[in-house]
């Protein structure tokens, strides 16, 4: 029986609780789980929390995601004795909040100090970024350096290295499995069109313009994370989907 969790890195706590209901049997192999909003009710908590649960299950092989039809249970899971808690990690839904806090205040400091020589770095990025849409590894790396460029206008040593560091912790099994589901040469396009508006904002020195530009890019990435993990991995039907889609 699920139950309420209480807060400790939440998402840790849901898997751990789906962990121990494989391992007992009370979720069989080959059982479809329920689906993330009722999963999200029982547990009390955001379906964000949710999603970032199943990938640590998804990691570890004990569930299967299936395109159109849902979750289900991949393999049994034994219980081992007592063990050191793991090393902690931060979820991906987390990191991105992160990034939005302080790269949202580091494009408005940006936009106020540009340069045509700081422009010229962001518009050979975008020229790379084009040609590297299809190609996910090339993408990433033009993708931070175009996030580590911003911050290196501020001129700022700890900022630089900061962005670079809290990029880097995006490439963990866990936000690797979860950006598998959604990552492509379509959501890498929206990316760079985003990234061309950070850009015009920052070259027009506009420090509202920018920071929103920021805050637009990110949250529209997180809001793909969370769409790649949503209700059509619980089969849900054609109609309720197209509707959904209708208001996006």
């Amino acid at each position: 029986m699920f139950s309420a969790v209480e807060s400790r890195r939440l998402y840790r706590q849901v898997a751990d609780q789906i962990r121990s209901m494989i391992a007992t049997g009370e979720l069989a192999v080959g059982q479809r789980l329920p689906p993330e909003r009722e999963l999200a009710e029982k547990l009390a908590v955001s379906r964000p929390t949710i999603r970032e649960a199943l990938i640590v299950l998804e990691v570890e092989g004990l569930v299967h995601i299936r395109m159109g039809s849902g979750i289900y249970v991949a393999r049994k899971h034994t219980i081992q004795p007592a063990q050191p808690e793991r090393e902690p990690f931060e979820g991906p839904f987390e990191l991105l909040q992160a990034r939005a806090i302080i790269e949202c205040a580091i494009a408005e400091e940006a936009a106020q100090r540009a340069t045509p020589s700081h422009i010229a770095v962001l518009d050979e990025n975008l020229q790379q970024m084009a040609s590297v849409v299809g190609d996910t590894n090339a993408a990433l790396a033009v993708d931070r350096a175009f996030h580590t460029a911003i911050a290196g206008i501020v001129e700022n040593a700890v900022l630089i290295r900061f962005t670079g560091e809290i990029y880097d912790q995006r490439m963990t099994p866990y936000f690797e499995k979860l950006a598998s589901h959604f990552e492509g040469p379509d959501s890498w396009t929206w990316a760079m069109e985003e990234h061309r508006a950070i850009r015009n904002a920052i070259a027009a020195n506009d420090p509202v313009a920018a920071k929103q530009a920021m805050r637009t890019h990110l949250d529209r990435s997180q809001k793909r994370f969370s769409e790649s993990f949503g209700e059509e991995f619980f089969g849900e039907d054609e109609g309720r989907a197209a509707q959904r889609k209708a208001k996006i």
